[in-house]
């Protein structure tokens, strides 16, 4: 399984010869517009930084047969081509395999209405299994070899966000939704991962020059 980060929370997954893109969203680099031959899109809530509507259209017209998945709520939003997917629920790209994991959004604010959030697991046989969970820290799946950990949010702290890594418990830890913390501040909450997340293997991947990660020894 190879890893490339694209900026924020956009996320390339390649294993069993597919290529998965996951929350292309307003943050995400230039370069996640202009990939290619993607056979998946992965969408884990209707945020403009998960989702960036202006730009998606490009990359459904580079990889016109990829599967569109989303939470019911984006993909009764986006329409056409999408399709909804709840917790649980399976497909298959060959031999890579996609399972939905979660429902809600984090709390923002009470004030603030609470919308889908369905994370996504990306697998194969003889791979390490991928989650990355969108913005929430409420399902904690079994069997997660690397986790695409959410780092800073509005709704988020940093107890948290450890909390949830060790509920978790990967092998490889790397991570995600990251735009937020300046870089000054960012060690302040990396150090606190970590130091206290009782991971071992925590990699703080290169976001900006499309870089792919080989994560083949994650599998347990």
């Amino acid at each position: 399984m190879q890893i490339t980060r694209f900026g924020h929370a956009a996320v390339l997954v390649e294993a069993a010869g597919r290529r998965v893109l996951i929350d292309p969203g307003a943050f995400s680099s230039p370069a996640t517009f202009g990939l290619e031959h993607l056979d998946a899109i992965v969408v884990t809530h209707q945020h403009p930084d998960h989702v960036d509507r202006d730009r998606v259209p490009t990359l459904l017209a580079a990889s016109p047969e990829a599967l569109l998945l989303a939470d019911p709520m984006t993909a009764g939003e986006l329409g056409g081509p999408w399709q909804a997917h709840t917790d649980g629920d399976r497909h298959d790209l060959g031999d890579l395999v996609l399972r939905a994991a979660g429902r809600q959004h984090a709390e923002i604010l009470p004030s603030l209405p609470i919308v889908d959030n369905v994370g996504i697991l990306v697998t194969a046989p003889g791979e390490p299994t991928l989650f990355h969970p969108g913005d929430s820290y409420a399902t904690t799946p079994d069997g997660v070899d690397v986790l695409a950990l959410p780092l800073g949010a509005p709704w988020a702290k940093v107890s948290e966000t450890v909390d949830f890594l060790r509920r978790v418990a990967p092998r490889v830890a790397f991570p995600v939704h990251d735009c937020t913390i300046s870089a000054l501040a960012y060690d302040i909450y990396w150090n606190h991962v970590v130091n206290h997340g009782g991971v071992d293997d925590v990699r703080r991947l290169d976001q900006t020059d499309g870089t792919a990660v080989d994560l083949a020894d994650a599998s347990a």
